[in-house]
């Protein structure tokens, strides 16, 4: 099994593409060991090396996030190790029982047209955009003018995610959407 690795826009993330399917429909984020435990086996391997502080899932690729005081050629070959044994030997990346989290969102019936389209630019041009960066975006609502999105994975925490907010998602959901005043992140 030959596993590719990538650099991120955060430099406390690298993605890590075992070349096939690892969550077969949405992502999983992991911001701690505690919310790792009963949900994914693979996951709380990851933990369990000293230094990660972070893992996230999407169709075919693994992010992890290190802590500050650990250096990626250090703990590089551990991650590959524990990924590359996990799924040579056939396990499963999620516990039957573990299930993503749905995105909540707000609105009444006047919104229901708007949020389908903020939905739409979000699936098809902003959500492939940060998937290449080892990330997801998630949807949270849509009140007066504002678009509520959460960035994970790699783009959580990434110094350019202020900006890929404001500067790139914001700027083009105002400009197909014209009720769209503003985007802000939500924890």
């Amino acid at each position: 099994m030959f596993i590719q690795t990538e650099q991120t826009p955060n430099p406390a993330t690298l993605k890590f593409i075992p070349g096939r399917e690892v969550l077969a429909q949405g992502t999983a984020d992991f911001p701690t060991a505690d919310e790792a435990q009963g949900k994914s086996p693979l996951a709380e391997r990851l933990f369990e090396l000293d230094g990660v502080t972070g893992v996230f899932f999407g169709y075919d690729f693994v992010t992890v996030t290190k802590g500050d005081a650990h250096e990626w050629y250090v703990l590089k070959p551990s991650v590959l190790g524990v990924i590359m044994e996990h799924f040579t030997a056939g396990r499963t990346v999620m516990y039957d029982n573990a299930v993503a989290d749905a995105p909540a969102h707000s609105g009444g019936e006047d919104d229901d047209e708007i949020i389908s389209q903020i939905k739409e630019l979000l699936d098809t041009r902003v959500r492939p955009a940060v998937a290449q960066d080892g990330g997801d975006i998630v949807f949270h609502g849509f009140e007066e003018g504002v678009v509520y999105l959460t960035m994970r994975g790699a783009c959580a925490g990434c110094p350019s995610s202020t900006a890929t907010l404001k500067m790139g998602i914001e700027n083009m959901l105002r400009h197909y959407i014209p009720e769209v005043v503003e985007v802000r992140a939500t924890m």
